[in-house]
């Protein structure tokens, strides 16, 4: 088996590669505050950010370039260069928190200490399962891609394509952590559905929003 043979996808597993993005920094994930529908535009750190993921992708060749259709997603694959390829796409938006919109975590556990997003979900907003469906769409959507597509998104529903790629269950979804403005790169390794890339950003690896 040739070098491109063992990284393609089996038949009918869809795109070669997808790069995950993130959207970079805004006021609001650098709060922990949980960002669902409101269009929270990037902070200048988070247009730098965006702005240093360039070169990663002006080496790549994308055969589909989809975003959430809220700014933050928009801009930045404007920034990363994809300005005049991006389209949007409504699946991509982020989990829908409904009454938790704009709460940190801490705020919500000091009145419900046993709240588990993965397993509760949001008051008036989405369920896991109804997220997770919405990924599993997104998968079916770019699986006629003959090439690399690269997916501009949001936190947990970043996670939710990861798992769906992957095909773990969605509550796995909680074991990936992704930083504001970083690239997860999703393939193949002889027929298998891997990761190649885990939540990178230009610089060293490290932790937080």
């Amino acid at each position: 088996m040739n070098r491109d043979a063992a990284f393609a996808p089996a038949s009918g597993q869809g795109a070669s590669q997808v790069w995950l993005v993130r959207h970079a920094q805004t006021e609001w994930s650098l709060n922990g505050r949980h960002t669902g529908r409101s269009d929270i535009p990037l902070t200048p750190a988070g247009v730098a950010a965006a702005e240093a993921l360039r070169p990663w992708f002006a080496s790549m060749r994308f055969d589909r370039v989809l975003s959430s259709p809220l700014s933050r997603a928009m801009e930045t694959a404007r920034l990363c260069g994809l300005g005049s390829q991006v389209r949007p796409e409504p699946l991509l938006v982020e989990w829908d928190y409904g009454a938790f919109e704009g709460v940190t975590t801490h705020q919500i556990q000091s009145e419900r200490p046993d709240w588990d997003l993965w397993r509760d979900g949001c008051p008036d907003g989405e369920t896991l399962e109804q997220v997770a469906a919405r990924a599993a769409a997104v998968l079916r959507r770019i699986a006629e891609a003959p090439g690399s597509v690269a997916l501009f998104s949001h936190g947990h529903f970043s996670r939710l394509i990861i798992a769906a790629w992957l095909q773990l269950p969605p509550s796995r979804g909680r074991s990936f952590a992704i930083r504001a403005g970083s690239v997860t790169v999703l393939g193949h390794e002889h027929g298998n559905p891997v990761i190649w890339a885990a939540g990178d950003v230009p610089g060293t690896p490290g932790v937080g929003r």
